[in-house]
């Protein structure tokens, strides 16, 4: 069956968007209010596809929210920059732990002196997880455990925090 050109036209436009569109024709010519309505209903789906194309995918139906861990170390040799680069090389080979979505490895800023900023810290450390589970997989991950045997001579107290996004 021979499909009319603005029916062919249509289709092949529709072939470059996001969204897939059968059209099932049982006659070859479309009176103007099937066409209207068609338009209409075409127009409507099409808004929809784009804003649900906008909204976050979720597989289950329960939205997971991201967890960021923040750690801070005081070294006992707080005046010494290779113990505090020996420590920074440790907390980078967290960054292997598949878990961890972001590592950001940090020292002390050089910023405006203010009552409400600690200055006391030497290294940090922020990581970002999907979920707990995924932080649950690093606290208990070999390479975590190793970081802990092999460099936690160098710092003499850590503080983390850990947040939920909400």
């Amino acid at each position: 069956m021979m499909l009319p050109m603005k029916i062919k036209k249509l289709i092949y436009w529709m072939e470059g968007k996001d969204c897939c569109c059968i059209f099932i024709a049982q006659q070859e010519i479309m009176k103007p209010i099937m066409r209207r309505k068609f338009l209409a209903t075409e127009a409507t789906l099409t808004a929809g596809t784009a804003a649900a194309s906008a909204l976050p995918s979720q597989t289950t139906g329960e939205e997971k929210k991201q967890l960021v861990h923040h750690v801070f170390f005081w070294l006992k040799n707080p005046d010494s920059i290779e113990d505090r680069d020996k420590l920074v090389e440790g907390v980078k080979t967290l960054a292997k732990i598949e878990t961890i979505r972001k590592l950001h490895v940090g020292i002390l800023a050089s910023t405006e002196k203010r009552d409400v900023v600690d200055t006391s810290w030497q290294v940090s450390e922020l990581m970002f997880f999907d979920d707990t589970a995924g932080q649950k997989v690093y606290q208990d991950h070999p390479i975590h455990q190793a970081f802990i045997k092999n460099y936690g001579h160098l710092w003499a107290k850590v503080l983390v925090y850990d947040a939920a996004e909400v």
